[in-house]
Order: structure tokens, then C-alpha cells, then sequence
């Protein structure tokens, strides 16, 4: 299996920018996907997520400006950002997600994004 990131990039506050997973292989049709995010010297964190039956959630910071969603026949999961902040920046990771060990340990390599002022 393999999720591959991309759409990273540099922009500045107020911008946009649209992350792209592709993920290759099976993964247990009960998980879900994630957005997690990691800025330095910070813990990854958790930015959205949307499960199987295509529920989604949200980060309290990000609600409102960050959009998920995904193509089931591409099997690529996406994430719209919007007016982004400079606290936003840091490396951007997909994953599978859910609540079901089958979930677990599937990472991609991360996609860097910038915010600058």
C-alpha cells in the first residue's frame, strides 16, 4: 500500500492551496482518511478526516476554511485550503483512519506547505 501526497507548496497568507493523496494497494473498505499535520517543533496533529460512509470532521482551527473530499473510483482523498494562515504552514500527511486496527500504520511521506505573511 501506498499514499502518495502531493499540491505542497509556498503561498502566501490568505491563500489557497489543494493537497492531493493518491493511494495505491487495498486498504480495509472500512477505513477512512485523514489529514494530519505536523509543524516544526510541534506534535502532528489531526486536520480533518473523512470516514467510509463519507462523514467528515474538522480541526476547530481549520473549520470553515478547509474543505475534504474525496473520489472513490480515483481512490484519492483531497484537501481544500483556504485563506490560509501562517499557522497552517508545516508538512502535511495522508492517512488511512478509522476505527478498526486494519486502519492503522498507513502513512504518506508528507507534503510541505508555507504560509508566509
Amino acid at each position: 500500500v501506498q499514499l502518495v501526497e502531493s499540491g505542497g507548496g509556498s503561498v502566501q497568507a490568505g491563500g489557497s492551496l489543494k493537497l492531493s493523496c493518491a493511494v495505491s494497494g487495498y486498504i480495509f473498505y472500512g477505513c477512512g482518511r485523514a489529514w494530519y499535520r505536523q509543524a516544526p517543533g510541534k506534535e502532528r496533529e489531526l486536520v480533518s478526516s473523512i470516514s467510509s460512509d463519507g462523514a467528515k470532521r474538522y480541526a476547530d482551527s481549520v473549520k470553515g476554511r478547509f474543505t475534504i473530499s474525496q473520489d472513490n473510483a480515483e481512490n484519492k482523498v483531497y484537501l481544500q485550503m483556504n485563506s490560509l494562515k501562517n499557522e497552517d504552514a508545516g508538512v502535511y500527511y495522508c492517512a488511512a483512519d478509522g476505527p478498526y486496527s486494519d486502519c492503522g500504520g498507513y502513512w504518506g511521506q508528507g507534503t510541505q506547505v508555507t504560509v508566509s505573511s
